[in-house]
């Protein structure tokens, strides 16, 4: 492969990175994509031996790592929100996010019965997720849905959630969940759920531990 044809492939790597980074709903992955993007280019202005985009390149990089320790050190505040079954704004939250929700966790209804859990997780106050579950008994919980919203898909409510006293506090001690695709499986496993049976579809957590993360 000739060096001009290496250079324009580095180039064009470059521009895939900046462009997929502005897609990004997730600030953190637009930092970190964008951040790739940066030294991509930096790498192929060098190259070239265009010093203007060289020195653009590292003061956006700079710029970036900036952002993402701030991200890192930020001291955010999280709440647990318990609110009422019937609340027009959880349909309101459902009926907006549903394409998404469906994605996440196919087959979800939303059924406001008396032994159903309704939690918004609140960061910095805004209604960043929505945990639903059935009360199976007076210490176990089975998980309905665990939900996100775009931009704060980074794990952070879920370590909140499982790791805290949000749900200990009100008597829990064990949560289990049927696999709902397979987004849902790998969330369940990076929270710490553990299957009950190879290649089952049934998990449990027991809220007393970390999440393995």
């Amino acid at each position: 492969m000739e060096a001009t044809t290496l250079y324009a492939l580095i180039g064009y790597l470059g521009s895939a990175f900046v462009v997929t980074s502005l897609a990004m709903r997730s600030i953190l992955k637009l930092r970190l994509i964008g951040l790739a993007g940066a030294i991509t280019f930096v790498t192929y202005g060098y190259l070239i031996g265009a010093w203007p985009i060289v020195w653009t390149n590292v003061v956006i990089l700079l710029i970036h790592l900036h952002f993402l320790r701030e991200i890192r050190k930020a001291d955010e505040y999280f709440k647990v929100l318990e609110v009422r079954r019937e609340s027009h704004y959880i349909r309101y939250f459902l009926d907006h996010f549903a394409d998404d929700i469906e994605n996440a966790w196919p087959g979800f209804e939303y059924h406001p019965e008396e032994d159903i859990l309704t939690l918004f997780i609140l960061r910095d106050l805004v209604p960043a997720g929505l945990f639903v579950a059935k009360v199976l008994d007076s210490d176990t919980l089975e998980l309905e849905l665990d939900y996100a919203i775009p931009g704060y898909r980074d794990f952070k409510i879920g370590r909140y959630l499982y790791s805290r006293d949000a749900l200990r506090d009100r008597g829990y001690s064990t949560i289990v969940a049927q696999t709902r695709g397979d987004r849902a499986a790998d969330y369940l496993s990076k929270m710490g759920f553990k299957r009950e049976s190879v290649g089952g579809d049934s998990w449990a957590r027991n809220l007393g531990q970390a999440p393995g993360m």
